[in-house]
């Protein structure tokens, strides 16, 4: 993720799972990349997970956990 240079973040996060929305921005994780972070937008929502897809790969929406820092599997996020 880039910033503008003030030290400021370009993207404003929904870290709450309880609010989460369809268009909301998310920071989400990868086990296999650590704790570095990934952005997407949510696409949709249901009771006990979100549906994703990245800014360079909008057309690939990949299955997320509903928690602050949703959790995409392996094997979906790097393939």
């Amino acid at each position: 993720m880039q910033n503008s240079g003030d030290g400021n973040c370009p993207f404003e996060f929904n870290f709450s799972p309880e609010t989460f929305k369809v268009g909301d921005t998310v920071s989400y994780r990868v086990p296999a990349m650590g704790d570095f972070p990934f952005v997407a937008e949510i696409k949709a929502v249901y009771e006990d997970h979100i549906e994703i897809a990245g800014p360079d790969q909008p057309e690939k929406w990949m299955r997320a956990t509903r928690e602050s820092r949703p959790i995409v599997a392996d094997d979906v996020a790097l393939s």
